[in-house]
């Protein structure tokens, strides 16, 4: 019931010095206009008292129609771990301890074997005879993470984004151990973001910045990707590997890898139906 699951929210979150009008705070589906501007005003008074700065918060929501999809070319990723530094910078993410969403795995080229990968590569890239597989949220459109929230914290949006409302976590993380692409992080302690490296351009269901002991995971930025824009990871990378659209739109370019190349996704047959694919030029 919500009264259960609002004392289990207020059971999980006394502990992390959090205000009484935040243990109470409805599920965000559930919430008003008028109370979403009330919890904004808390989020962006508690930012200025931490920072220093007015953030621009947002809310955007699904765009009608729309199934935003990765696709990530494995012949040109070189490993240089670009869209992870922009990702951590973009969204907020601790920096002590180090929170990233997007992992990057050194792979043998004849194998290609994920269990043998090494996630903690050094030195110069790309290796010869070295394939780098980028990997985050896969934004399922069975995601097993949603399913098992006993209080559903996290759910799929229309546009195909799994979210997290980080007010109502309660830092079980059943979702964690549900989740087969490791995709999912926890933050154990308070998260440390430089003050200067702070992104004022902020989404209340991504990029604003997490209390401890919630569980946080890519949103394929919607605070861009909902107003226009791409991905910061994206954006990001220096030898175009990764391409971002709607495969909805036949005449996207997503949708024309999809129908022009053999594309394949992570663990297909688990069922998840991830909505980031991999492909070789």
């Amino acid at each position: 019931s919500a009264t259960a699951a609002t004392t289990a929210a207020a059971a999980g979150a006394g502990g992390c010095g959090v205000d009484l009008d935040k243990l109470l705070q409805k599920h965000y589906q559930e919430m008003t206009p008028e109370e979403k501007e009330a919890v904004f005003a808390r989020i962006k008074a508690k930012a200025k008292r931490d920072y220093g700065y007015d953030i621009n918060l947002t809310d955007p929501k699904p765009i009608e129609g729309v199934a935003f999809a990765f696709f990530i070319s494995l012949s040109l990723c070189n490993g240089n771990r670009a869209c992870v530094h922009a990702c951590v910078k973009e969204n907020n993410q601790s920096r002590h301890p180090a929170i990233q969403y997007i992992k990057v795995t050194e792979l043998d080229r004849g194998t290609l074997n994920l269990e043998r990968g090494d996630l903690y590569y050094k030195g110069e890239v790309p290796k010869p005879g070295s394939v780098y597989l980028p990997m985050q949220c896969n934004q399922c459109e069975n995601p097993p993470c949603v399913k098992v929230c006993p209080i559903e914290a996290t759910w799929k949006e229309p546009d195909g984004i799994v979210v997290i409302d980080y007010d109502w976590c309660i830092g079980c993380r059943y979702c964690m151990a549900a989740c087969p692409y490791e995709a999912r992080r926890f933050n154990y302690s308070t998260p440390v973001v430089p003050r200067a490296d702070l992104n004022t351009n902020q989404g209340y269901l991504s990029n604003r910045v997490r209390p401890r002991g919630v569980v946080e995971k890519c949103t394929f930025c919607l605070h861009r990707t909902r107003e226009g824009f791409y991905p910061a990871c994206l954006e990001a990378c220096t030898t175009g590997a990764r391409k971002f659209g709607d495969l909805n739109d036949p005449h996207s370019e997503v949708a024309k890898i999809m129908k022009e190349k053999r594309v394949f996704v992570l663990k297909e047959e688990l069922n998840t139906i991830p909505h980031v694919y991999y492909f070789f030029d």
